[in-house]
């Protein structure tokens, strides 16, 4: 457990590392108390020997520092865009590309031990996320819908993006 005070939040922070249809390819678990760009290092650490195809890396503003370029710098051809809010706009604003990984976070939010923080382990609550993906994927294939062809598709773009638990 860490406190994250520019959120204002106790608890743990997912880094996710999604496809473009909402697939986690990679999730991160560690504590609040880490920084965002710090997070991301983690996310990026292996995975170019599993997703090798990987081009482009859409991440949120928190995600913008020297950290995260020096990592993604460690990836032969990969490259990350920062989606940045616009400053005149207030309120809540749908980003391009940002809504991805909040839907798969609200896919995960549909299972009971991952609507609060109950874990006392970081590899738990992992764990519980990877059962989550799981059962997405396998209620997917099983309505009929085309998961085979998405995952035959080259996929080039991914998105990072974090979510804090309280």
């Amino acid at each position: 457990m860490g406190y994250d005070a520019g959120k204002k939040v106790k608890g743990r922070k997912l880094h996710a590392l999604v496809d473009t249809e909402g697939f986690p390819l990679r999730v991160v678990v560690h504590s609040a108390g880490i920084q965002d760009r710090d997070g991301a290092a983690l996310v990026f650490d292996k995975i170019r020997q599993r997703f090798n195809w990987l081009e482009l890396v859409w991440a949120d503003g928190g995600y913008n520092a020297r950290q995260v370029t020096e990592a993604v710098a460690k990836q032969p051809s990969l490259r990350i865009e920062i989606i940045k809010r616009s400053d005149d706009v207030k309120g809540f604003v749908v980003l391009p590309r940002r809504w991805v990984v909040e839907r798969t976070f609200s896919w995960f939010g549909r299972n009971r031990r991952l609507a609060k923080d109950y874990e006392s382990l970081a590899a738990t609550l992992a764990s519980f996320v990877m059962l989550a993906a799981i059962q997405l994927g396998v209620r997917r294939s099983a309505r009929g819908r085309l998961l085979s062809q998405a995952l035959r598709v080259r996929m080039e773009c991914v998105v990072l993006i974090l979510l804090c638990q309280p």
